[in-house]
């Protein structure tokens, strides 16, 4: 038995791109994650970069998603081999094959967007409404 699946959260560097080959499209997205760890007594961080490729009606969603979105993806890590036309040398690209994603929404928003939700027509929060 085998498992290839990959999950990731983190967010889009630059706006999806869309390409199209016939009657098949794909969307690629780059999705930035970072982690950290102390050396030294200081926090040492590191961004890693992943090309994400999404097909069908989700490449169609994740085409509008744009630089700076906070979202969470899964799918199949996946090599593809190609030849560079321009060093006419083989290269292997790493890539995530996504059957899934989430958008997340940033915590600062999020509570705006609550408390917007949370006010009444007259003016008052849930918090002024004695129950």
């Amino acid at each position: 038995m085998y498992k290839n699946n990959v999950t990731l959260i983190g967010f889009i560097g630059n706006d999806a791109e869309v390409r199209t080959n016939g009657d098949r499209s794909l969307t690629t997205l780059s999705l930035a994650t970072k982690s950290s760890y102390k050396k030294d007594g200081k926090y040492i961080e590191h961004t890693d970069w992943h090309r994400c490729v999404v097909f069908g009606k989700l490449g169609e969603f994740a085409a509008k998603l744009q630089k700076g979105a906070h979202i969470l993806v899964e799918g199949e890590y996946r090599s593809r081999r190609f030849t560079n036309t321009k060093t006419d040398t083989e290269q292997t690209v790493w890539e995530v094959r996504v059957n899934s994603i989430l958008k997340l929404d940033r915590a600062a928003k999020a509570a705006t967007e609550e408390a917007e939700d949370a006010t009444s027509e007259d003016g008052l929060n849930d918090d002024d409404i004695p129950y």
